[in-house]
């Protein structure tokens, strides 16, 4: 099993989605963990700044409560202020550089590269900690996303010495494909937060990587 700054970075990677209503996000967050999430990321796009710092705190202290690591999407001035584990950065948001400086060596920092091998390559030069490939399979939450294919996670697994994070319309059904080509974790927003019982729907996925261990020990 892979490590990062002390935490298994292998298994189900849960990203908030603040659109689904009913329950306390961080009332969510305790579900998915429940069930077997290993990272957290909260990701939320609105301008309720502090909606979001008051959300971010209470899914920090969840997090610190059950020893899993919270990154924070697109908002590393948000990450350094709650004092979260790190923070995950896509093509538009800031640079690597400037998330490694913001938020320090000890920071998990994570960057999206879509299907691009390149990028990876680049980001692991420029410090991140992790990759993200994706989208995989038909997105609900981001259904104008590049697809990435299986090759792409082989060429990562053989190629790159970092963790290899999967994301896009991901679900116990079509996850194994993407642990089997080497994924060490799989990123899910819907798939978890969007089910009537969150908790059981990451247990579901959280048994993918319990069912590969068995078979590849």
């Amino acid at each position: 099993m892979k490590h990062l700054r002390g935490y298994p970075f292998r298994g189900l990677y849960a990203i908030t989605d603040t659109g689904f209503k009913g329950r306390s996000i961080e009332h969510q967050v305790a579900l998915a963990i429940r069930g077997g999430a290993r990272v957290i990321q909260y990701r939320d796009k609105g301008q309720d700044e502090s909606r979001r710092l008051a959300e971010a705190r209470a899914i920090l202290a969840v997090c610190r409560a059950c020893g899993v690591p919270l990154l924070i999407n697109d908002d590393i001035e948000l990450a350094r202020s709650i004092g979260a584990d790190g923070a995950h950065i896509g093509r538009v948001d800031a640079a690597l550089a400037q998330a490694r400086a913001t938020l320090g060596p000890a920071a998990i920092v994570g960057v999206s590269c879509y299907n691009e091998f390149t990028r990876a390559e680049r980001a692991l030069t420029g410090g991140a900690d992790y990759v993200a490939f994706g989208r995989f399979f038909a997105s609900q939450s981001k259904p104008q996303a590049v697809p990435a294919g299986l090759d792409l996670l082989r060429r990562a697994r053989a190629e790159l010495a970092c963790p290899v994070v999967a994301i896009g319309g991901i679900t116990a059904d079509n996850g194994r494909l993407l642990i089997q080509a080497g994924a060490d974790m799989l990123a899910v927003i819907r798939g978890i937060f969007a089910a009537d019982d969150v908790a059981l729907a990451a247990q579901s996925l959280h048994q993918l990587f319990q069912s590969a261990a068995e078979e590849n020990p």
